[in-house]
């Protein structure tokens, strides 16, 4: 999921960069949700884990 949010995030960079502003913003908020929902998962994970 990780990988999918700084797929997005390049994305985002790239369009900015051409000028895309629409396209650059929806990649940018999709690479955050992905962010956000990877740093949810991961402290589950790790909180979950570790009563085993």
């Amino acid at each position: 999921m990780l990988h999918y949010a700084v797929v997005f995030f390049i994305i985002a960079i790239v369009a900015a960069v051409f000028g895309f502003g629409g396209i650059a913003a929806g990649a940018a908020g999709i690479a955050k949700i992905l962010f956000i929902v990877f740093l949810i998962l991961a402290v589950a994970s790790l909180i979950f884990g570790r009563k085993r």
